[in-house]
């Protein structure tokens, strides 16, 4: 009877002695660094913070939103759509974020003021600030990217399922919400949590038009208080807290996949 293979032992050693080692580092930056400003921006950090949190989830949440038929119409769409949903995705992958922020905030931002309608209208008090225009630009960015790989997901599907589907009778929504669609999905999530992490490091660009979030407020402190490396270690352990998170949650989703 062949033996079962052991098991990999969780302790392994590689794995201890990175323990350690960032042991040591964090004990070092405790006790030899400067973390006395800490108390005096606690509150701003907080707020930065939640800035960067809910400005990455709703933009991943509208722009997978719009990912879904700029997906769906380059795989399965009439030719028109399908031009049409490349050559979207084809200009904004192939720009930098940057340039279409700097372009959506002072092109658009310097427009509707000049239009008496909208600054009349209840909509101004939100337009006159900067996060609409961030919260756009990063959702059709990530729309852009997602739709691709969406693409690719749908087409992926077995079309021998659809056919059984519309065999028993099923109408399009039905395939499409309760064949196409799962099934895209969890094709799509490995990489769907990969494009989260790539998003959430693209959200320090909104600071460049006025936006305070998280990498603002540590680039006020260093203005401040004339520290460097402090804040950007800081700053850094967070973002690496928050790709940690965004990885774990992915994982799970992941281990729950009905395919499997």
């Amino acid at each position: 009877m062949l033996k079962k293979p052991a098991p990999i032992a969780r302790f392994a050693p590689h794995r201890i002695i990175l323990a350690l080692i960032s042991a040591a580092v964090v004990g070092y930056m405790i006790y030899f660094l400067r973390w006395d400003w800490l108390a005096d921006y606690s509150d701003k950090i907080w707020i930065g913070l939640w800035r960067t949190v809910w400005l990455l989830a709703l933009s991943v949440l509208f722009g997978f939103l719009l990912a879904l038929p700029l997906g769906l119409a380059q795989a399965n769409g009439p030719k028109p759509l399908a031009i049409m949903a490349n050559s979207f995705c084809t200009v904004i992958r192939g720009t930098p974020l940057l340039l279409q922020l700097w372009l959506i905030y002072y092109g658009l931002g310097s427009i509707f003021p000049t239009i008496p309608s909208i600054r009349q209208s209840e909509l101004w008090p939100y337009l006159r600030q900067a996060w609409p225009y961030a919260l756009f630009t990063l959702s059709i960015s990530f729309a852009a990217y997602e739709a691709e790989i969406m693409r690719g997901a749908f087409a992926g599907v077995p079309k021998g399922e659809l056919e059984a589907a519309r065999a028993i009778g099923m109408s399009r929504w039905q395939c499409f919400r309760r064949i196409l669609l799962p099934r895209a999905f969890y094709r799509a999530l490995p990489t769907l949590g990969g494009e989260v992490v790539l998003q959430m490091k693209a959200t320090p660009l909104v600071a460049t038009i006025t936006m305070i979030d998280i990498y603002a407020v540590f680039s006020k402190v260093r203005q401040d208080t004339f520290i460097t490396y402090e804040p950007l270690l800081f700053l850094a352990l967070i973002y690496i807290v928050l790709a940690a998170l965004l990885t774990l949650v992915f994982k799970h989703i992941e281990n729950r996949n009905p395919v499997h």
